[in-house]
């Protein structure tokens, strides 16, 4: 398994674990905690790598 693989395998852990404790969180502290979430992962995403090609 390369370093990107280990890497991602971490990473999908990490956000599984994430959605854990927003689902075990009440109704209302659940749509706040999503939109969080939410804000990370475009922050991630727009961070990422581009594709010149795209």
């Amino acid at each position: 398994m390369s370093m990107d693989a280990a890497d991602g395998d971490v990473r999908r852990e990490d956000l599984l674990s994430t959605l854990d404790v927003i689902e075990d969180q009440p109704l209302g502290e659940r749509a706040a905690a999503y939109a969080l979430l939410h804000d990370e992962l475009a922050k991630r995403l727009e961070s990422g790598p581009r594709d010149p090609n795209a």
